[in-house]
């Protein structure tokens, strides 16, 4: 009898729909693949009560993950995009597909932007999302904001706002809390979010032939865009950055970006080709320069 393959997830109502969703991709290439979640714990799920950016950011919800692909317990591992570290993956892995993205954008829930009042309190732990609010309303007031989707949507400031990711209300049914998807062009979305990735062993030649039959090349671009940006920056979820990479209305491919810095904001829109990472690079360097980053 053939092992069901197992894919190790993080353990909120999000993450295991991602995992089930990979399943699902699977099952629509190959109707006999069996299949089980591996629930793991990690760092960023024990520490709630912790900015993300003080506790290591990127990397504290998928490196326990991670290893239990390495140490034998898992075959695949399943993550939100976002949550990747810029760099390679660890010794023994490969990023070994990235399914169709959902939608990249971020949503208000509790008040659109023009509807707050001056002053209001707007939750997320994000800097990338603070920076970005604070340059479209000054006067807002910036609180913090951890958990599980559920666990924030109860948190909604008396007359304020909470910050999400679209697609994550999106997987969890809850869109009749939004009060206003922000477009890229107010808020340029954080590298990788609304997509997977999914990582295995990378001498394990059976599974990674399986994922590749879920890949979506021109989304795997578009993130190696994004991630070639941030990774070039050097930064994670203590840098108050974005970047997203899509198709324009003539079908070329686009890069916005966003960097805060000590001398001022970045805001960029540009065209480049998906096969080179040069210009990419080469804008991060001009945006760190921009706002005296280096």
């Amino acid at each position: 009898m053939t092992r069901p393959l197992r894919l190790a997830t993080r353990g909120s109502a999000l993450a295991q729909w991602q995992a089930r969703n990979v399943v699902d991709l699977l099952r629509g290439a190959d109707p006999g693949v069996e299949a089980e979640l591996i629930v793991i714990e990690t760092t960023g799920d024990v520490r709630t009560d912790v900015p993300l950016h003080a506790i290591g950011g990127q990397g504290v919800f998928v490196k326990e993950v991670q290893q239990a692909v390495l140490d034998g317990r898992a075959d695949v591992a399943v993550h939100s995009a976002k949550d990747l570290p810029s760099g390679e993956p660890p010794d023994g892995l490969v990023l070994a597909a990235v399914p169709a993205r959902g939608d990249a954008r971020d949503a208000l829930v509790g008040a659109t932007l023009a509807g707050l009042a001056p002053g209001a309190r707007v939750a997320t732990g994000a800097v990338r999302r603070r920076a970005q609010l604070a340059a479209l309303r000054p006067d807002l007031v910036f609180d913090e904001l951890r958990g599980n989707i559920d666990t924030r949507l109860t948190k909604v400031p008396d007359g304020g706002a909470i910050v999400v990711a679209q697609a994550a209300l999106e997987r969890l049914g809850r869109t009749d809390r939004v009060a206003e998807v922000l477009s890229v062009e107010q808020m340029v979305p954080q590298v990788g979010q609304g997509a997977l990735a999914v990582e295995c062993r990378r001498d394990d030649e059976r599974t990674r032939d399986r994922l590749a039959k879920i890949e979506s090349p021109i989304d795997r671009g578009f993130v190696e865009l994004e991630r070639a940006f941030l990774a070039e920056l050097g930064g994670g979820c203590d840098l108050p950055v974005g970047a997203y990479a899509h198709l324009d209305d003539d079908g070329q491919p686009v890069f916005r970006s966003f960097l805060s810095g000590p001398a001022g904001i970045w805001r960029d829109r540009r065209h480049g080709p998906l096969s080179d990472h040069g210009w990419v690079v080469a804008t991060a360097r001009e945006a760190a320069a921009a706002v005296g980053l280096r």
